[in-house]
């Protein structure tokens, strides 16, 4: 749902992860893609913070993110060069926030797996009623809705946090949550932020910040 103004609910998001420059990504591959049965709508992203270094990460880096707005009868096409994709369905438990009439430009993605297999839902249920409950309720400055989705095939990254922004600047806004979140319940090193900050069964695969760069439609 990239355009909280229209209302939309999206059941899937199909992502691609490339080097491409915008302009070659959007002549190149977004009408293929945006013609597969089940795509409703295409976007595309910079990163606007390339290589960051204060989070672990396990996934490769990449300059632009493809998200494609799917429905169910979506199959993700066969694999390309140059190109990573992942697959992902809505969690049945809602996105947490603060909808809003402006538009989708910002993002930052979060993409996560267990530990183990076997504790995916002790993941889930932390995301969902410590993490992204808290920095939902303190109201980050530029950030709208939360969603969370879950890899379509169970492998990883399992999980993905969708947070969308209505600010051009995403890394502002992402930098603001941390401090806004410790007002709320406790500065580092405290057992409650602690507790936010982290899970027993998180492994962290990706996280970064993008900005809308070009959009459409079948």
């Amino acid at each position: 749902m990239l355009l909280r103004m229209e209302d939309r609910l999206t059941q899937a998001l199909y992502l691609e992860m490339t080097e491409l420059t915008p302009d070659a990504y959007a002549a190149a591959r977004v009408p293929g893609v945006l013609a597969l049965p089940g795509v409703e709508r295409a976007t595309w992203w910079e990163n606007v913070k390339r290589d960051r270094d204060d989070l672990p990460r396990v996934l490769p880096e990449f300059a632009l993110l493809g998200v494609y707005e799917v429905d169910e009868t979506f199959v993700a096409p066969d694999a390309q060069e140059g190109i990573n994709a992942l697959h992902f369905r809505r969690t049945p438990r809602p996105g947490q926030g603060s909808l809003s009439a402006a538009k989708t430009i910002g993002l930052s993605l979060v993409l996560i797996s267990p530990t183990e297999p076997e504790r995916a839902q002790e993941l889930r249920d932390w995301g969902d009623f410590v993490h992204i409950r808290h920095i939902a309720q303190v109201g980050v400055p530029g950030y709208t809705m939360i969603t969370p989705y879950e890899n379509v095939t169970g492998g990883d990254p399992r999980f993905m946090h969708f947070y969308e922004m209505d600010t051009d600047e995403p890394e502002a806004a992402f930098k603001a949550m941390t401090p806004l979140v410790e007002q709320r319940i406790g500065a580092r090193g405290t057992d409650e932020f602690k507790a936010w900050g982290w899970c027993d069964a998180l492994r962290i695969m990706y996280v970064n910040t993008f900005r809308l760069v070009g959009e459409r439609t079948p």
